[in-house]
């Protein structure tokens, strides 16, 4: 499934933008101010990997290609850890789980506070460990300290560059408190703590500016495992209720609500 750049990242790629303009351009009668950040060449370089349009596999291919080149040209960029996660998330485009998780750790050895990728690792973790897997709590339980250690980190982030809106930067905030309580979520499922799980489905839904319908559709789950039947529907109806709804989601929502009806009306 194709998957767009999360809200750090992407306001990430609005940091760089605006850092290669400032240093172009003083603004109208300010003082000059010298160039902060990395150097124009970095921030151009990475900027031509990031505007070359994706269509198919092979197009993934060749950023992920051209970011193991950038990592190479400058090992000691400030924006490797960046640049590393954006590869991590080509690979999740085409569904390669094994070598997303590959970038997202590189991406954090490179920079141990990027709570992105702490959270893509924590939630692709929680979602590949299966039940029989050797080191299960293990894996479990650094994907469930990666969430927890992201909200902190969350809660405290700094703007990445003073021009972005106080607005769209708390937006973005909210939608990432969102993502670690639904990785917490998915820990939780893994682990079979069902009423858990829904409980920080539900925080996740409470957290984030715009609460997406697969998260609904997760606390549906949840709450079905949970035997809380009346609420499972109740969460499955809002997702149907969504406006131009995909179809992968609809489905799975009208399967998961018809699954509830059925275990209703066992229990009778």
């Amino acid at each position: 499934m194709m998957k767009i750049l999360q809200g750090a990242m992407l306001l990430a790629a609005v940091a760089v933008t605006l850092t290669i303009t400032a240093a172009a351009q003083q603004l109208p009668g300010a003082a000059p101010v010298a160039p902060a950040g990395p150097p124009a060449e970095e921030v151009q370089a990475l900027q031509k990997i990031l505007t070359a349009e994706i269509k198919t596999v092979q197009d993934v291919d060749s950023r992920v290609k051209a970011i193991d080149e950038f990592v190479q040209k400058y090992p000691k960029s400030t924006l490797k850890a960046y640049a590393l996660g954006v590869a991590g998330e080509a690979n999740q485009m085409k569904g390669d789980s094994a070598k997303a998780l590959f970038y997202y750790e590189q991406a954090l050895q490179a920079d141990p506070k990027d709570y992105n990728s702490m959270l893509m690792i924590s939630a692709e973790t929680a979602q590949a460990t299966g039940e029989f897997d050797l080191k299960r709590e293990e894996k479990l339980g650094r994907a469930e300290k990666l969430a927890k250690d992201s909200l902190a980190l969350i809660a405290v982030a700094p703007k990445p560059n003073p021009q972005v809106p106080d607005a769209q930067w708390d937006a973005v905030k909210k939608d990432d408190t969102a993502r670690a309580h639904e990785a917490l979520g998915m820990v939780a499922m893994s682990r079979k703590n069902y009423p858990g799980a829904a409980a920080e489905f539900q925080l996740a839904i409470n957290s984030a500016s715009s609460p997406p319908a697969a998260t609904y559709v997760r606390m549906g789950g949840a709450l079905n495992e949970a035997g809380k039947y009346d609420e499972a529907e109740a969460a499955l109806n809002k997702v149907l209720a969504m406006p131009n709804l995909p179809k992968v989601i609809k489905d799975v929502a009208e399967n998961e609500k018809k699954r509830s009806e059925q275990l209703k009306s066992a229990k009778k």
